[in-house]
């Protein structure tokens, strides 16, 4: 037996006896932190968007290099588009770059829609109209003999529907087997597209014979978006781990800012989508509060009894009980908070400024 395992021992039970110490005396003092983190005084929004491009980058020349390194799989992903795969690109930093080098560089020879799914809002509809456009004129320069017999639907346009021009996507076209648009889609997790309805129209777009989809994702749920049809049937992914490091700058420009204080459109809009997720008598109510806050700015709040019976007149309460449910919504989604009142009567108020509650108000339809 080695005597010194005697030592090692001991020392483990004295660093285990001294960290039980450390707590116990840490604990015994009894205070807490009165700290929240509602206290720390946040940034306004647009002052620190205009801060952020005063950031000097660094690593550029090792990012450049990394994003270098992965052309050498240039070919081997025009293969795989050639064979009916699509691309999925992930990994961490900005893949934007990446993706607009390997088409303009390695797709030439095809056509490109590139679409912004980091943007507010996409339409659909207007993506498919754009890619069966590219497709058709694509087809006019490359298929000999094409422009002179009939097309099966007339030239792309918005008065067709999406069925006919996913019909043309996925149509059979005599010899031209080779003849497909690429879309490149740069975050196909983004905001506007994350709702299963975008998704599965994107899915059929991949599935069309004329087109090969190349998507970047950077949310860590974004395969939660996809069933198992999706990915191996109509989207047919290949997975790439192309991580860059490269700053979000272009996809981070319509995202709130987690140290600026919300502005009042942010915080309207958010509102907004809680309010028309819920009943329309809720709704009323909590349009009562909001009328009578704005009619009385000075005032601290407007009292519990005074709310229930302007709801008892309009009927949109039976009785306490409705009442309290609808504000425990609003209190959960914090639409509306509790002060005590100087009578020592408890108030309800929106904490909105009157700009935006104003606006929160026309916009509530």
């Amino acid at each position: 037996m080695d005597p010194n395992d005697g030592d090692d021992d001991e020392e483990e039970f004295g660093l285990s006896r001294n960290y039980f110490l450390a707590k116990e005396t840490g604990s015994g003092s009894g205070r807490k932190s009165a700290r929240k983190l509602s206290d720390i005084a946040l940034v306004d929004e647009q002052v620190l968007r205009a801060a952020v491009p005063e950031i000097v980058p660094k690593h550029e020349k090792e990012i450049a290099s990394l994003v270098k390194s992965y052309k050498d799989l240039y070919s081997k992903w025009l293969f795989e588009l050639r064979c009916g795969f699509g691309l999925l690109m992930y990994g961490f930093g900005s893949k934007k770059i990446l993706l607009e080098d390997f088409a303009s560089s390695a797709l030439t020879d095809f056509g490109v829609v590139v679409i912004n799914g980091y943007l507010p809002s996409v339409n659909i509809k207007q993506v498919v109209i754009t890619v069966a456009e590219v497709l058709w004129d694509q087809l006019k320069a490359k298929c000999k003999g094409f422009t002179g017999s009939k097309p099966k639907i007339q030239h792309p346009s918005i008065s067709q529907s999406t069925e006919d021009l996913l019909s043309f996507l996925g149509g059979q076209l005599p010899n031209e087997n080779d003849c497909f648009v690429c879309v490149v889609i740069h975050n196909i997790d983004g905001p506007a597209l994350r709702d299963s309805e975008s998704q599965q129209y994107l899915a059929r777009i991949a599935c069309c014979s004329h087109v090969r989809m190349i998507a970047s994702i950077d949310h860590v749920n974004a395969a939660l978006l996809w069933d198992k049809k999706m990915v191996h049937t109509q989207f047919n992914w290949c997975w790439y781990h192309v991580p860059t490091f490269a700053p979000y700058k272009a996809e981070g420009v319509f995202l709130p800012l987690i140290l600026a204080s919300g502005g009042n459109a942010q915080t309207t809009k958010t509102a907004l989508v809680i309010l028309q997720s819920l009943t329309p008598n809720a709704q009323s109510v909590f349009k009562i509060l909001a009328e009578y806050q704005l009619a009385n700015e000075k005032e601290e709040g407007m009292p519990v009894n005074t709310l229930y019976t302007k709801c008892r007149e309009r009927f949109l309460v039976s009785s306490q009980v409705t009442l309290n449910s609808h504000l425990t919504e609003f209190k959960d989604h914090e639409l509306v908070k509790t002060r005590r009142h100087s009578d020592g009567q408890d108030c309800l108020y929106i904490p909105l400024a009157s700009e935006a509650l104003e606006k929160l108000l026309q916009e509530l339809v």
